[in-house]
């Protein structure tokens, strides 16, 4: 399986510029307002992320409550954003600037760095189908508050 096969992505087109959309990912106490899978609970954190930042995720899943600390990973202002935590599997968001202050979102599950039995585990858990209708959910969400905090 190539590595581009372990990247679960979608995108949105949102009706506001790439610096509002990036303030809202940037802002990991904003997290749990657009998050489409239902498991983000809240989250602590800086103000505003930059690469190397930690913040801790409260999360729900299969009905059992956790913590993950996650590490920005990937940093870009505007343009990109992506953390991990200690799984190795990193949420990735891309943002491209269109014409009329509008920006096409990618958001990214990225597994790519698991190998034999860890990333046939996160198979066999259907993390990437999972992981897709979040996504989905999540970039309408994302969406959703960049439009309203646009004004």
């Amino acid at each position: 399986m190539s590595n581009e096969q372990q990247i679960v992505s979608a995108s949105i087109d949102v009706d506001a510029p790439a610096e509002v959309v990036f303030a809202i990912l940037a802002d990991p106490r904003q997290h749990s307002r657009i998050d489409g899978s239902g498991s983000v609970r809240s989250v602590e954190g800086p103000e505003r992320l930059s690469e190397g930042a930690t913040f801790v995720a409260r999360m729900r899943m299969f009905g059992a409550p956790y913590r993950i600390t996650n590490t920005v990973v990937e940093f870009e202002a505007d343009r990109r954003i992506a953390w991990r935590h200690f799984g190795g599997h990193r949420w990735r968001y891309l943002l491209e600037p269109l014409p009329g202050e509008r920006t096409r979102v990618t958001e990214q599950f990225d597994y790519s760095r698991y190998t034999g039995m860890s990333r046939r585990l996160v198979e066999v858990l259907r993390f990437p189908t999972r992981n897709r209708d979040g996504i989905e959910q999540t970039l309408v969400r994302l969406k959703d508050a960049a439009e309203q905090d646009r004004g």
